[in-house]
């Protein structure tokens, strides 16, 4: 017997278990329940990834059918990351769960990318209740209710939601303020994470002053030390009278690891990963003992395929019904390329075999593409594409709208800016400050080419929203030079002025901490969509088909990292 199949039968066993005791301890008369909450994190429009929706509601169902008080929840990041939630803004993602009957939910960054006017309407769409105790308005106020209590088996349980302050960098920052760039939401950034702590809690104590026996941070936080001093186990560190966090943020898989709280008392920190992999099961038994695990996507279609797992509460015809909506858009022909278009390393995988994600950390064939794709239809000397902004390959063949959408999947808008040459150098040297590690706000470029040296310690400068301040020393980026007319290059002059095209997201609203551009004269404004620059440049300037020029999947060599 190989080791999946194992670990399948292994978790068919231990689900069966956990379903079976209660009924058994039920029938030696003891009373006391179960009360089973189940969790998901970062499911980014991931409806059939994974496990997919189906095979949550199916574990929801067995608990259910077994007796047990079972509560859903998720920890943000749910309606964003694919066809079916650009196409409907996340409406279609927040229906599904309302199917599914998901009962809280907190906010993530990505909550918001569809502006918040659509952010409203879809928590006003949701039948579960959105919770989030530290993003507030200009008047201090929580903007959604701080918490809710529910209560199952005679016991009051707590949910505290938390989303991250890296919001203001990671979504669209102009959506938090108001037309003269003045910041109108918070979300507790201040004084090296003091205020978020403090915020979390008092809203734990005044959830504790109401009678209840368990809190639970439903957190959007993660463990990325990029995320300090905002994460999830520096939030433990620092607070007192949780219980639990379920977290998400970070696609970090944690089947429940022991943090100590401010009082030295362990708490329980729990993560799925990201897009269905898992589906987590945080259990307080009828003793008030509490315990978490995980249940991967492989076990829980093997448990399908069994059927140990079969009811699904009409969670299948609503997930059908949705991807038949946005079928023949998704489907439409629009291009063709004669090359494979990458986002990943097509030699290294990681532990679990998966392709070595690297659009984030260096250049890529499909980062070239959608760079130049910016500087052709903007016009421009320069383009920027944030290497977060690239989602998904591009298989040789026909390109299809979906295709495109997966690549581009945030509806950001084509804006150009004149920009100093010193201005394009600060944006490059934050562009590369994480390096070796990831940063969804690595630029792919066009118009440019240049080198890395990482043996020099980065030296930029960000406030407390992570936002881009200055650089103080000695610069990782070196020999920038930009493309000429003649198809030369040149040494980029730092006093000379530039054109400088990207989205709205970064150029206008400062995405990922590009400040640099906010205040620049703008040329160009939300002239196209990021999918529409796409189609269009390789339709109209490549003729419809990408070539030969885009295929060594590690790009033209435009960055070189040494």
């Amino acid at each position: 017997m190989n080791k999946k199949v194992f670990a399948c039968l292994l978790a068919v066993v231990m689900l069966l278990g956990l379903i079976m005791v209660p009924a058994a301890a039920k029938a030696e008369g003891e009373e006391a329940k179960d009360i089973v909450i189940l969790y998901t994190n970062d499911v980014h429009c991931g409806i059939t990834d994974g496990m997919g929706y189906v095979g949550v509601a199916r574990v929801k169902a067995a608990y259910e059918a077994a007796g047990k008080e079972v509560i859903l929840v998720d920890n943000g990041d749910a309606l964003q990351g694919d066809i079916i939630g650009t196409l409907s803004k996340g409406e279609a993602i927040v229906e599904l769960m309302n199917a599914i009957g998901y009962d809280v939910a907190t906010i993530g960054n990505h909550e918001f990318d569809y502006g918040m006017e659509q952010f409203n309407k879809n928590v006003e769409l949701a039948k579960f209740k959105y919770v989030c105790c530290n993003f507030l308005n200009d008047d201090g106020n929580a903007v959604l209710e701080p918490y809710t209590i529910l209560e199952k088996a005679g016991k009051k349980i707590a949910f505290v939601g938390v989303d991250t302050p890296q919001t203001f960098a990671s979504s669209t920052p102009t959506y938090f303020q108001d037309g003269e760039g003045n910041w109108i939401y918070s979300f507790c950034e201040g004084n090296n994470g003091q205020d978020l702590y403090d915020k979390v809690q008092a809203t734990v104590d005044a959830a504790r002053a109401e009678g209840v026996d368990y809190v639970i941070a439903l957190a959007h936080l993660g463990i990325d030390a990029s995320s300090s001093p905002w994460t999830s186990s520096e939030l433990i560190v620092n607070t007192t009278g949780i219980d639990a966090v379920l977290d998400g943020h970070s696609h970090s898989v944690i089947s429940g690891e022991k943090v100590k709280n401010k009082d030295g008392n362990e708490v329980i920190l729990t993560s799925t990963g990201t897009k269905l992999e898992n589906v987590g099961i945080f259990t307080i038994d009828g003793e008030g003992n509490m315990s978490s695990m995980l249940l991967d996507a492989d076990a829980i279609k093997f448990m399908s395929a069994v059927g140990a797992l079969t009811e699904d509460n009409g969670a299948g015809e609503a997930v059908q019904a949705a991807i038949d909506k946005n079928e023949e858009l998704v489907n439409t022909v629009v291009a063709k390329t004669g090359v494979t278009l990458t986002t990943t390393d097509p030699v290294a995988v990681d532990e679990k075999g998966n392709p070595v994600r690297i659009v984030r950390s260096q250049e890529t064939n499909l980062g070239d593409l959608c760079a130049d794709a910016y500087r052709a239809m903007g016009e421009s000397d320069i383009a920027f594409v944030n290497g977060g902004g690239i989602r998904a390959n591009i298989a040789e063949g026909d390109i299809t709208y979906g295709q495109i959408i997966k690549v581009h999947p945030y509806g950001n808008a084509l804006c150009v800016v004149e920009a100093t040459g010193q201005e394009v150098l600060d944006a490059l040297e934050l562009s590369v400050a994480s390096l070796p590690a990831e940063f969804g706000g690595f630029l792919q470029v066009s118009g440019l080419k240049f080198t890395v040296d990482t043996s020099i310690a980065s030296t930029v400068e960000k406030d407390e929203k992570k936002m881009f301040v200055k650089v103080t020393g000695e610069r990782r980026v070196q020999d920038v030079e930009v493309l000429q007319e003649d198809g030369s290059y040149a040494p980029i002059d730092p006093n000379k002025t530039y054109t400088v095209a990207c989205h709205n997201y970064l150029l206008k609203s400062a995405g990922d901490g590009y400040t640099m551009f906010t205040d620049n004269t703008l040329l160009r404004d939300e002239v196209m969509l990021d999918n529409q620059v796409l189609i269009n440049y390789i339709v109209d300037v490549l003729g419809g088909t990408v070539g030969s020029e885009y295929l060594e999947p590690y790009g033209q060599g435009r960055i070189t990292i040494k």
